[in-house]
């Protein structure tokens, strides 16, 4: 399996086959490059525009959103893309239930006997339940800049809950997003050990992924 980051929440996810998913894709207002990109599937946590730009995906991709009704409520999600087992679990965009930011959902995708999970736009910590729900992940990608997220403390307690072995922060500021209120990388991985920077894109495999504790920051378009 292949993963390539783009900036803020967007990946794409290659397995072995070719099926590929596009995860969490943002608008142009975001500030990143705009990649070509005709995906098998795309995949979308919430219904905010930098994390459900779907229309950008060439092609006839299939749609799997989170949510339903507009964001109104928790979509059931059970599907296979290809050789992709795909399944969310419900959270909030925000520490209130919901009342600030609404619903967010945590995609789990199951390929090549590995848990891949992406939080989106998680605002609070995990409840047991939640928790059993997502399961261990053998990788998890979690939003770290705070404001519209949960921030580097939260993220800790998320982390320390599900126990990746590896973890690759998402929806920090940089460069492409300096105008907006939220933290940095180095705010959560900067006195961390076991952080490793790595390229836009990662080769993964259940036999070569590190056993615990690796935080991996991926380079996104356009650094």
């Amino acid at each position: 399996m292949e993963l390539t980051y783009y900036g803020h929440a967007m990946f794409l996810l290659k397995a072995a086959d070719g099926t590929t998913i596009l995860i969490d894709p943002f608008d142009e207002k975001v500030g990143y490059p705009m990649p070509e990109v005709a995906p098998t599937a795309v995949t979308a946590s919430h219904e905010h525009s930098d994390h459900n730009h779907v229309q950008m995906a060439k092609g006839t991709p299939k749609v799997i959103r989170g949510l339903a009704e507009g964001g109104k409520a928790w979509a059931k999600v059970e599907e296979r893309v290809g050789p992709v087992r795909i399944t969310t679990v419900p959270t909030f965009h925000d520490a209130s239930g919901g009342s600030e930011r609404g619903r967010n959902a945590v995609f789990i995708f199951e390929v090549e006997g590995l848990r891949v999970a992406h939080a989106g736009d998680l605002g609070h910590t995990l409840d047991a339940d939640q928790t059993r729900a997502i399961g261990r992940p053998d990788l998890l990608m979690i939003p770290v800049g705070g404001y519209y997220t949960i921030g580097p403390k939260e993220a800790d307690a998320v982390i320390a809950a599900l126990n990746p072995r590896v973890v690759i922060p998402m929806h920090y500021k940089t460069e492409a997003n300096a105008g907006w209120p939220i933290g940095t990388l180095d705010e959560f991985a900067g006195a961390k050990s076991g952080v490793s920077r790595k390229g836009r894109a990662v080769s993964l495999s259940l036999e070569t992924l590190p056993a615990e504790g690796a935080v991996w920051v991926l380079a996104h378009a356009g650094a």
